[in-house]
């Protein structure tokens, strides 16, 4: 997407998602895995770019299953006609599995309690998909080593349950060279060995975005890209992504002011010479973090301009210097930075945090979608 001075429908807040960059992504992180399926992950509303039109997209581009967290984010896929094959990992007890199971979407299973509450919603006459999990080393959900081969034998002896595969989760695959990550890969593969001395023939599943560009001995069955189907790149090298959202938005009304007027609340700005302001109709409630006041650019009239003062609830300011931009002018607060506009990993950075964060807290009630790249 190019950064421009368009007047289009002067968005409040806009966030663009390029969905010819996501199928681009995807085609991109299927290739390098060529001998797996590619399980494309839609969780937290597409990572705050929007699960249905994400999920199209990404079945367009190849991808054979599609990866939620809540089954509430299956369901609502399912019910919107998606047909690909869809796994939920991670619930409270009370979740219905029933409405998954009748929807045929994939569970995971951490626990014996898990499994059991699976084979219970199950219907007669009917099996429930289940992903055995184990913890390789996170710390997080999945079943720890000691209690492995009782859940394995258990899930194996449940007629309601089909295991349709094991899996697990590394913690530092976007740190390469980490010792961990071996470690992880030691102990799924004595995982795998247990369930399938227990007579089970699963597939596994272990590899993220990072181990995804990094670890081709990890890939296994399935691969499960993330963020980097979103064009925000999770390792060290260079990678042929393209990020897909652009935030935006529009000059409101612009001002001049003479040297010493300060900016803002607490003024923690003052103009050092005369100078050209321009009003930005997005604050913290937008997504743009009070925390960057002070420290972050954007991009107007073809090229970078600071923001003077705190940000504000509702909207920012910004210093044009002897520039005077127009009213209705766009303003891109973060993008694919292809042309010096700033980008999500830029306000991360800033912000001692991962772009995984920016892009998902974009997801605002004020915060207006647009969708590049549908297709009917």
């Amino acid at each position: 997407m190019t950064p421009s001075s368009s007047h289009e429908r002067s968005p409040r807040a806009q966030v663009d998602i390029d969905l010819d960059a996501i199928r681009h992504n995807l085609t991109l992180l299927g290739a390098r895995a060529p001998g797996s399926q590619v399980m494309a992950v839609v969780k937290a509303d597409a990572y705050g770019h929007g699960a249905l039109p994400v999920a199209r997209a990404a079945v367009e581009a190849g991808a054979s299953w599609l990866g939620t967290c809540s089954l509430g984010e299956a369901l609502a896929l399912r019910e919107a006609g998606i047909r690909t094959r869809l796994f939920s990992w991670l619930d409270t007890p009370d979740v219905d599995f029933a409405a998954g199971i009748e929807a045929d979407i994939d569970l995971a299973a951490s626990s014996l309690g898990e499994l059991r509450r699976i084979a219970a919603a199950a219907k007669p006459g009917t099996r429930a998909r289940v992903h055995l999990k184990i913890d390789t080393g996170l710390s997080r959900n999945g079943c720890p080593p000691a209690a492995w081969a009782e859940l394995v034998e258990a899930a194996a002896a449940e007629p309601r349950v089909e295991v349709v595969a094991i899996w697990s989760h590394l913690a530092c695959a976007d740190e390469p060279e980490h010792p961990s990550i071996d470690l992880q890969a030691k102990r799924f593969a004595e995982a795998f060995d247990v369930a399938r001395a227990a007579g089970l023939d699963p597939m596994r599943h272990l590899a993220n975005s990072a181990a995804l560009l990094t670890r081709p001995d990890l890939h296994f069955d399935v691969v499960r890209p993330g963020i980097a189907m979103y064009g925000l790149n999770p390792v060290p090298q260079a990678e042929d992504l393209r990020p897909a959202m652009t935030f935006r938005s529009a000059v409101a009304l612009v001002k001049r002011i003479e040297a010493g007027e300060s900016v803002s609340y607490g003024h923690t700005w003052t103009a050092e010479r005369d100078t050209n302001l321009a009003l930005v109709p997005a604050g913290y409630a937008d997504g743009v973090p009070r925390s960057l006041s002070g420290r972050m650019d954007v991009w107007l009239g073809g090229q970078r301009r600071p923001v003077a003062g705190r940000v504000c609830m509702d909207q920012l300011v910004v210093d044009c210097g002897d520039f005077e931009p127009a009213v209705g002018d766009e303003v891109v607060l973060f993008g694919a930075g292809a042309h010096g506009e700033p980008t999500a990993r830029e306000w991360a950075d800033k912000l001692g945090t991962i772009d995984y964060e920016i892009v998902t807290s974009m997801y605002r009630p004020r915060v207006r979608r647009r969708y590049l790249g549908e297709r009917s």
